[in-house]
């Protein structure tokens, strides 16, 4: 049983045995409803014993004397404040752990292991080891400084990239939330990484691609498999000879992105490349289509990305990456008469998506829309007749 107890100005508690005196202490305060409030709380916390949260509460509120006299009877082990290295450390196994399970792709967790990587260089420069001291503020100035890096970058994409920085380090700290590390998360959000309406699709115009296969040289077979197929540069690194049927005129694979299996079939002029490649090389079943013609070894995901950009740079085609040609691919397919069904198949993608990013924001569909309405076939020719 703990008494409140006041001893000259200020009030005391004193936990009681019977008659004798435990323990007691000032509670440096000389307001009895304080007083009373913090008596609550440190009778909860003796309640809940050792592992009670609340003498975390209790260490920045009680006079350092009392709360040391309380937890040294309680058997309180002093805790250090979690730092940054124990949150990375528990969120990385976290990532290992969902790899295995397949609820992470390994392409995500690259993302993630840059964002952190970066993140960790603001935190280096600034000295700040501990949770407590991540503040919003600081987490605010981090993405300015970040927004300069992204900038400063050939070819960046600007503020999309801080939009997924953004998301990436609010999971993390949602993470350490779940895990009791800290009590709130610091991380804003600045979006839904990949919704900018103000963007939407990005297709190569007809002259850019005629210039691009042109100027393709050695990357003739990525270029070609690119625009023909509109897989993610995730996918097409990772495309296998044994995926590609012949006889059949198709690819078939399942991607990597939604784990959703696209029977494309193969563009005459990519079946003859292909086909060229194959009697060239003799491939295994299991070895990479594309190979980067520096080393002749399988092409990676980021060299992809630098070749499709020096190809654009060779061909004079601005922001030439590899996620424009999906883009091509839709908007062509829909601009032939394709339904976003037909194109949602094609891509892997949902019908959602497909009408979300390709239909409203294309200058072409809203032209070929345009010579439909101005047609002479309409109601109105029907009731002048």
């Amino acid at each position: 049983m703990i008494v409140l107890r006041r001893r000259g100005k200020t009030f005391h508690a004193d936990l009681m045995n019977g008659k004798l005196h435990v323990v007691r202490g000032s509670l440096g305060t000389r307001n009895q409803e304080a007083a009373r409030r913090m008596l609550h709380r440190l009778e909860i916390a003796i309640s809940e014993g050792t592992q009670s949260r609340i003498w975390l509460e209790l260490k920045d509120v009680l006079p350092r004397p009392t709360y040391s006299r309380f937890a040294d009877f309680i058997g309180v082990q002093e805790r250090r404040p979690p730092r940054w290295k124990d949150l990375l450390g528990s969120f990385t196994s976290f990532m290992e752990q969902q790899l295995s399970l397949g609820k992470l792709q390994e392409s995500t967790v690259n993302h993630y292991k840059q964002t952190i990587r970066e993140f960790e260089i603001f935190l280096d420069r600034h000295a700040i080891d501990s949770l407590e001291e991540i503040s919003k503020p600081l987490v605010e100035s981090f993405k300015i400084w970040r927004l300069n890096r992204i900038v400063k970058r050939k070819h960046s994409r600007g503020g999309a990239g801080l939009v997924l920085d953004a998301a990436i380090l609010h999971r993390v700290f949602a993470f350490a939330v779940e895990n009791e590390m800290i009590a709130k998360n610091p991380v804003r959000l600045e979006g839904r990484p990949g919704a900018n309406p103000m963007r939407g699709a990005e297709p190569f115009t007809a002259e850019e691609i005629s210039k691009l296969r042109r100027y393709a040289g050695a990357d003739l077979l990525a270029f070609l498999l690119l625009r023909w197929t509109g897989l993610r540069g995730s996918d097409a690194v990772a495309m296998s000879w044994c995926e590609i049927h012949f006889e059949e005129k198709e690819i078939e694979r399942v991607t990597q992105k939604r784990k959703k299996k696209v029977i494309l079939p193969i563009h005459r002029e990519l079946l003859s490349a292909l086909r060229i490649e194959y009697q060239h090389r003799s491939p295994a079943p299991y070895d990479c289509v594309l190979l980067n013609p520096l080393t002749r070894k399988p092409l990676s995901r980021p060299r992809l990305y630098e070749r499709i950009l020096a190809l654009g740079r060779r061909a004079g085609v601005l922001n030439a990456h590899p996620h424009r040609f999906r883009d091509t691919l839709a908007v062509d397919m829909l601009l032939r008469g394709a339904t976003p069904y037909d194109v949602a198949k094609m891509l892997g993608d949902t019908i959602e998506t497909v009408e979300d990013h390709y239909t409203p924001f294309v200058p072409e569909l809203r032209e070929r829309v345009r010579h439909i309405l101005e047609s002479r076939i309409g109601q109105d020719r029907r009731t002048e007749r």
